[in-house]
């Protein structure tokens, strides 16, 4: 059965702790690391802490499972030999339906709700049994907010467990030279082999946990599920009936009618003389108004003429502001236009004037050369004319 396959997690847990001690050479007294030793046995007794936690939840929920699979089997049992009529008769006061604690509890409010919405007439509203017994509560009692992250930090452990490895061989190599190097290989093979017995059983544990996790909480739905079937078929309290219901609406509405009936009979004698009082008082109501709002009427009525006059001279004056805007915007482009020819012009006119400054340097440096060329010459005649 699925509920059954945690228990190999138990099975495989003592493997691994022979396996971990053989290779350690406890067995054999060949102790080759006690540092090994003693880092592979902590990190087993959390894992089995773990384990044990867990047991308790998966034992739990194994016998809500089962209790309810028993239930199941009594329903279908007792329905087949009251040929077919529905148990609720037989339950609506029974306190002891379930043996497991959780069930009871959760039924005993279901048939409170059944007892609080019932009326002389049958059930005055529907309530079904999975809205009491369902998955949320087999996730509580099988502490599913706990098993639901123990592959996670098994996992976890195991990569822990890889680096406490690592650094500890690393811490204990060291060595200058070829000689010294090779006498700490030793060291950092026995971290690396904390690395890799940590790493491997933590990853083993993890699938198998997660495998035996995942089945365990299938086969509970599914009892579940079962049940929740079985009960409503067997022993769930309906609704009342069609007919039932149709007769209470006939009767109703004969009692609506009646009723209205008779106010319409005491209505009637007086119908007329209520007529005429209220189109007296009508009458009166719009003289008085007539009379009192006469002048203000007018008032109001040259008030909104001038109101009138004046939004057509705002309106004339808005449309003249418009075409002066437009205007003005038009002006503004022009501005604009004009502005944009003299700055490019402005940008040919600094080409052309360095042009010409460097134009005017190259005369200037040409004249310089000619003059100096000139005054050496002149020098060289002066010299031979004074020899």
């Amino acid at each position: 059965m699925k509920s059954k396959l945690y228990y190999a997690l138990y099975f495989l847990y003592a493997i691994v702790v022979a396996f971990v001690l053989y290779l350690n050479g406890v067995f054999t007294g060949e102790w080759s690391s006690y540092s090994n030793l003693i880092i592979n046995l902590v990190f087993l007794v959390i894992i089995g802490i773990i384990f044990v936690i867990s047991s308790f939840g998966f034992g739990r929920l194994n016998r809500v499972t089962y209790d309810l699979e028993d239930v199941m089997l009594r329903l279908q049992k007792e329905y087949k030999e009251a040929g077919g009529k529905n148990l609720w008769d037989q339950y609506k006061d029974n306190d002891k339906v379930f043996e497991e604690t959780e069930l009871q509890d959760a039924f005993n409010k279901y048939r409170l709700r059944i007892k609080s919405t019932k009326t002389r007439r049958g059930a005055g509203a529907s309530c079904d049994l999975g809205e009491y017994i369902n998955e949320d509560l087999l996730d509580r009692v099988g502490m599913n907010f706990f098993n639901s992250g123990v592959s996670g930090t098994l996992t976890g452990l195991g990569i822990l467990g890889t680096f406490l490895g690592l650094s500890l061989g690393l811490g204990a190599f060291s060595g200058d030279d070829i000689f010294t190097v090779s006498d700490n290989v030793g060291s950092l093979l026995s971290g690396m082999k904390v690395a890799f017995h940590t790493s491997v059983y933590g990853i083993l544990f993890s699938l198998v946990f997660n495998i035996a996790y995942r089945s365990v909480m299938a086969d509970a739905y599914e009892t579940l599920d079962e049940f929740l079937t079985v009960f409503r078929q067997t022993a769930q309290l309906s609704v009342q009936k069609e007919d039932e219901s149709f007769a209470a609406m006939l009767v109703y509405q004969a009692g609506m009618a009646g009723s209205l009936k008779q106010i319409v009979e005491m209505m009637k004698g007086s119908a007329v003389e209520q007529t005429a009082g209220v189109e007296r008082i009508v009458e009166q109501f719009t003289t008085q108004m007539q009379a009192a709002l006469d002048t203000d009427f007018k008032k109001l009525g040259s008030v909104l003429k001038s109101a009138g006059e004046s939004q057509a001279v705002s309106a004339a004056n808005a449309a003249e502001m418009v075409e002066a805007v437009t205007a003005l915007v038009e002006v503004n482009r022009s501005v604009q236009e004009a502005l944009a020819n003299v700055m490019e012009r402005q940008d040919v006119f600094a080409k052309q004037l360095v042009e010409q400054k460097k134009m005017l340097a190259d005369a200037c440096s040409d004249m310089s050369d000619e003059i100096s060329s000139q005054i050496y010459t002149f020098g060289q005649m002066r010299d031979l004319y004074e020899k």
